[in-house]
């Protein structure tokens, strides 16, 4: 297509939002991009009809709100009308999910799916009617960019009967299998708001400790996986000094941009996507999207490529970095439910847990705090009080401020003897107590 046809073609698919989404009938399969990707004025253009009762019974297949739902389309008084259904829960949807509890109703529908898979649930298994998403502007060749967010958003693009996009000039444009055509695009709005940004959190104590004992585990010419927040910022931190380190991650984060800024990172010893930084969705700052627009140096691919543990372990040494909530006297650990109530979901942690172990000299790290409510309760407990997230026979290293446990090859006696010494010394002999009772010991 010419310029001229290209231009024509964006010009006659330009819209309102609200003009963009009056196509959605009550009753529709809708999804949107999750994180950066949520298009703010789209969401809201639904909120409104929604609001007005021109919209209902209409279900949203997502991972995790950003505030541009949850203040939106995502608000308590319209659950009769909108029904989520939540891969990955945030703040937004335990407060729903809370509210709903308390008035006896149940408003959020988690379902279950490791975050590689998703593409193939839109692809599969659910029909979209629409899916709606940010990208960056178009450029010359009618190719618009997936930004910060490709995950699952290139497959629902492609699968779902109507695909919207909101263009916003602060998206980035970046390099990788992130590209969307405009004939695949059925309406455009344009709108140009801030990008999101993550606040800072200071480590605490004890992940200080954890960050430090966590980055004497990475090696030079490491292949890097980890999360966002301060731990992992923390553990980044430590790893200035390395050289012909490489990434491939699921979540891209500030930390990571310091290590790639430093010198650290070069990819230079990368196996799949060699001499380049591989991600599936970015969450950070603005100088961290001012990296990544434009620069061929940082890849985006779709999350079912990137969360591949076939395509993780072809990189040597991986080394990933997990969070978990709870962990058994045997490794179990459980990553999502909290108190007996859903928290978050299981993501890619198992994903990369076998990604890492796959891979030559690889290793993979879930670490937790020892406690949690000021001490009163332990994060390493005789049995899980939720879903296994990553089973015992995948786990690897478990590590809390109190130490480092490699659970490989040790026996059930021994791993429970490891998870015993890595929790608050006020909970050790209550540990051990019922790891007799529970014949570990």
């Amino acid at each position: 297509m010419t310029k001229s046809g290209l231009k024509s073609d964006y010009t006659s698919k330009l819209s309102s939002p609200a003009e963009a989404v009056a196509q959605i009938r009550s009753g529709a399969n809708i999804s949107m991009g999750m994180a950066l990707g949520e298009p703010p004025a789209l969401i809201k253009a639904i909120s409104d009809r929604v609001e007005a009762g021109d919209l209902t019974d209409i279900r949203v297949w997502y991972f995790h709100s950003m505030p541009a739902a949850a203040q939106t389309l995502l608000r308590y008084e319209l659950m009769d009308r909108v029904h989520p259904h939540c891969m990955f829960l945030g703040p937004t949807e335990r407060d729903l999910m809370e509210r709903g509890e308390a008035d006896g109703r149940k408003v959020i529908n988690f379902v279950p799916v490791a975050f590689s898979d998703a593409p193939r649930l839109f692809s599969q298994h659910i029909q979209l009617d629409t899916f709606v998403t940010t990208v960056s502007p178009m450029d010359r060749h009618g190719y618009f960019s997936l930004g910060t967010n490709n995950d699952y958003a290139s497959t629902a693009a492609r699968t779902a009967r109507h695909t919207i996009v909101e263009v916003n000039e602060n998206m980035p444009r970046v390099f990788g299998d992130s590209m969307i055509h405009i004939s695949e695009i059925d309406a455009i709005v344009e709108n140009h708001a801030p990008l999101f940004e993550m606040p800072d959190r200071p480590p605490h104590a004890a992940e200080k400790q954890i960050g430090e004992l966590i980055a004497d585990l990475v090696p030079d010419g490491a292949c890097l996986q980890m999360g966002i927040g301060a731990l992992p910022n923390e553990v980044c931190g430590h790893l200035k000094t390395r050289s012909d380190l490489g990434i491939h991650t699921e979540l891209l984060s500030p930390g990571m941009v310091d290590l790639i800024e430093c010198g650290a990172v070069t990819n230079r010893r990368k196996r799949t996507f060699p001499g380049r930084t591989v991600f599936t969705f970015a969450l950070g700052n603005k100088r961290m999207y001012d990296l990544l627009d434009d620069n061929p140096s940082i890849n985006s691919h779709p999350v079912n490529i990137v969360n591949d543990p076939r395509h993780i372990a072809k990189n040597n040494t991986v080394i990933s970095i997990n969070a978990t909530l709870q962990v058994d006297l045997t490794g179990a650990c459980n990553s999502e439910n909290l108190a007996g109530r859903q928290y978050s979901g299981s993501g890619g942690q198992l994903d990369f847990v076998r990604g890492a172990r796959a891979s030559k000299n690889g290793r993979s790290v879930i670490a937790c705090t020892a406690t949690a409510r000021s001490g009163t309760i332990s994060r390493i407990v005789p049995e899980l009080t939720g879903p296994v997230t990553t089973p015992r026979n995948d786990v690897d290293t478990i590590v809390t401020e109190f130490g480092v446990a490699s659970l490989i090859g040790l026996s059930g006696e021994e791993r429970t003897r490891a998870m015993i010494a890595l929790a608050h010394p006020d909970h050790r002999a209550e540990l051990e107590t019922s790891a007799r009772r529970l014949r570990l010991i």
